[in-house]
């Protein structure tokens, strides 16, 4: 039986998650890609991050971006993107995941959220840059808080805090996203799910993706490997994650892991050191 590799088909390809102990709800990755591709996938937390080098090209709320050197990052939690190198040298960034109810609980705001994806700002790219450094390799929990801080400042000014209001047929796709996450583990069909919106197959398909840029299956992979970063992060054995979010086998939570996140289930338990 073949083996899946342990890192990205390309050697130069490098992608490390770190959690800090004493706070919850964050988490900081960095990553120099240069033939990767990630499918498409989402995070609990907002994405707020800068690009150290080269060019990204990346799709997010249906349209293309291009993220070059210089560039700061924000993105809400939830939102499908994906991403990959522009040119020969690939690109290199930083990121800090954080989940909203930090950001309440630093900023004192509630209802952040980013209108643009990517602000080509290289004086304050270099600022965020060095910040999120200062935040992977700080060794005292004051000393972490007061770059956070410093982090979610930068990234202030581009931030609306109230919610945009949403189309309308966002609470009936609400059902459906609550309907994908009681049920990842089991075989659904494009007609139960369309049954929840209370609309035919073909047109729940085609206003879902108008609404989330995404197809319920892509939505569905996205929420899975969620959960399944979650329960791996609580320890859980990489092959009882797999069963539990409704993947075939190990093998398969590792290739979905890996073309999504970067990493595989033991690298990431490896960085965040459980294992």
């Amino acid at each position: 039986m073949q083996v899946v590799p342990e890192r990205f088909d390309h050697a130069a390809d490098v992608a490390e998650f770190r959690r800090p102990a004493h706070r919850t709800g964050v988490e900081l990755y960095r990553a120099h890609i240069l033939r990767h591709a990630f499918e498409p996938h989402a995070h609990a937390g907002f994405g707020l991050g800068a690009i150290d080098a080269g060019v990204e090209r990346f799709r997010y709320r249906g349209a293309d971006h291009l993220a070059p050197a210089g560039t700061l990052v924000a993105m809400n939690p939830d939102e499908l993107h994906t991403g990959r190198a522009e040119t020969a040298g690939g690109w290199r960034y930083r990121m800090l995941y954080v989940e909203p109810a930090v950001i309440e609980a630093v900023s004192g705001e509630r209802g952040w959220w980013f209108a643009g994806a990517a602000v080509h700002d290289p004086p304050r790219a270099a600022r965020a840059g060095a910040l999120l450094h200062a935040l992977w390799h700080a060794d005292e929990p004051l000393a972490f808080d007061c770059a956070l801080a410093q982090v979610l400042e930068l990234f202030r000014a581009d931030a609306r805090v109230a919610q945009p209001p949403r189309a309308e047929a966002a609470p009936r796709f609400a059902a459906v996203i609550d309907h994908l996450h009681a049920n990842l583990a089991r075989r659904l069909t494009l007609a139960e799910l369309a049954g929840v919106a209370g609309l035919s197959p073909f047109h729940f398909l085609r206003a879902f993706r108008s609404q989330h840029h995404a197809t319920p299956q892509q939505m569905l992979m996205a929420l899975r490997l969620r959960d399944a970063q979650r329960r791996l992060a609580a320890g859980e054995a990489p092959a009882d994650v797999a069963a539990a979010v409704g993947l075939a086998d190990q093998a398969h939570l590792t290739r979905a892991l890996a073309r999504r996140y970067g990493v595989t289930p033991a690298q990431y338990q490896r960085q965040l050191r459980l294992r």
